[in-house]
């Protein structure tokens, strides 16, 4: 009987984990050479678990898994973690800012697919959240939400109107729309931006270092894009609101 085959040294981070028996966890990972990948962890649960303090999200781990069956299994084997070190938790705010971006991947990668730049950039993110973010917070969230929505191509180009590919002008307004991709605004629409600054996000996307490149272009006006990546994405994830959506929405509520 052939042994089975075996992922060593993962570079991955924990985007989510639920409950499998009464020691065991199954984790959702997010693996920068294998995409989403679903693990099983046997036994985690124990006191006596090595795993225990280890398998925590927004935490830079190196994975080491065996592949179920013939490799193309759903769920796989946990054989080790290790912190990778690095920062410390977020906490509050970047908190939840990290937990949402989770929910994010969660709903919108599918498994088995990689994204290594994604990957790159999500943990970029994450070393800004654990850190004295300060302002830097809304346009880390908006970059990274406009790098996954073209990685998995869901975002239209975005120095033309979606719909006659006519050219942006850069004094002109536009909106972004899930329907209908991005074009003029009409006096209704609350959200949109100039098209020199649609164009400006064009270029930063396209940019080598797309990350910071991106980031750079859209802190000027992110919080004029939040709302409009937003509508997008739950187009995208589709019904109920995100989780941890709501779960901000109802703190600032109170």
């Amino acid at each position: 009987m052939a042994a089975a085959k075996r992922i060593s040294d993962e570079p991955a981070f924990v985007l989510h984990s639920y409950d499998w028996s009464e020691s065991s966890l199954i984790l959702e990972v997010f693996c920068r050479h294998h995409g989403r990948v679903a693990l099983v962890a046997k036994g985690v649960k124990k006191p006596s678990s090595n795993f225990r303090p280890v398998l925590l999200p927004l935490q830079p781990l190196a994975l080491t898994y065996s592949l179920a069956g013939n490799g193309e299994g759903d769920i796989h084997t946990l054989k080790g973690a290790e912190w990778v070190g690095g920062h410390v938790m977020p906490t509050g705010d970047a908190l939840m800012s990290g937990l949402y971006l989770n929910e994010l991947l969660l709903r919108l990668l599918a498994r088995a697919d990689p994204h290594a730049s994604l990957f790159d950039a999500y943990a970029g993110v994450v070393r800004v959240l654990a850190s004295e973010h300060g302002d830097a917070l809304e346009p880390v969230l908006r970059s990274f939400e406009l790098l996954l929505l073209r990685e998995i191509g869901l975002l239209p180009a975005l120095d033309v109107q979606t719909m006659t590919f006519a050219p942006l002008q850069p004094d002109t307004r536009y909106t972004l729309v899930p329907e209908g991709g991005l074009r003029a605004a009409s006096p209704s629409d609350r959200a949109g931006l100039q098209g020199s600054q649609w164009m400006a996000l064009q270029r930063g996307l396209d940019d080598v270092a797309s990350y910071t490149a991106t980031l750079r272009a859209c802190a000027p006006f992110a919080a004029e894009l939040k709302p409009q990546l937003r509508t997008l994405l739950q187009y995208h994830c589709g019904s109920p609101t995100l989780r941890t959506r709501q779960l901000m929405i109802d703190l600032q509520a109170l």
